[in-house]
């Protein structure tokens, strides 16, 4: 659970990683397999404040993060052995812009045929750190995507893409659909029916 060196990836094998983000819906490296995922013992939540991405330090943006307690549903994606150091590289580049997050391996269980639990690497808030948010009340989660837009476009594209995500995945966040149907305003996203809900702390 601590921090990845890059001597942790020089022996061989597939590199898992876990997107409960905007991984699950813009991965950006070369996977040979993806597929639905649980991680047990924090939750995704709206708790990071975006300087960069999504907003700036004068107005911010609100991106995810995983938080201590509950699970969380995402996507796992198996990365060729060849590929790990390139990988790596790549999200840290992307993911670590203000170190914001701890880079750590996670056990994940693979909603597969074999159900399999298998170590993934993945980015956690650090709740040490200026950026990070907390649990912030939805109102305030509202004003502060609304006005946030970074390098990678507006934040409330980045909620709502998400939310798309969720969606396809089967299942759904209850706060983040919340907040997506406060962002469509008069327009309410359309919510299919469901068979699982989101672990929620």
């Amino acid at each position: 659970m601590s921090a990845i060196t890059l001597s942790d990836h020089e022996f061989k094998g597939d590199l898992w990683v876990f997107g409960y983000g905007s991984l699950m819906w813009r991965p950006g490296f070369e996977y040979v397999e993806k597929v639905p995922a649980r991680l047990i013992g924090e939750h995704r939540a709206l708790c990071v404040y975006s300087f960069d991405h999504r907003g700036t330090p004068e107005k911010p943006g609100l991106v995810l993060g995983l938080d201590r307690g509950g699970a969380c549903r995402g996507i796992a994606f198996r990365v060729a052995s060849g590929l790990r150091e390139r990988t790596v590289n790549y999200l840290r580049e992307r993911e670590q812009t203000t170190h914001v997050y701890r880079e750590v391996m996670r056990s994940v269980w693979l909603d597969n045929d074999a159900r399999q639990r298998v170590s993934a690497l993945t980015y956690v808030a650090d709740r040490g750190h200026v950026q990070y948010a907390g649990r912030l009340p939805l109102n305030e989660q509202l004003r502060i995507v609304r006005q946030g837009h970074g390098r990678s476009g507006n934040n409330r594209d980045y909620v709502l893409a998400t939310v798309k995500a969720i969606e396809a995945e089967g299942f759904r966040d209850a706060q983040l659909h919340q907040l997506a149907m406060m962002l469509h305003d008069a327009h309410p996203l359309h919510i299919p029916a469901v068979t699982q809900v989101e672990d929620s702390p």
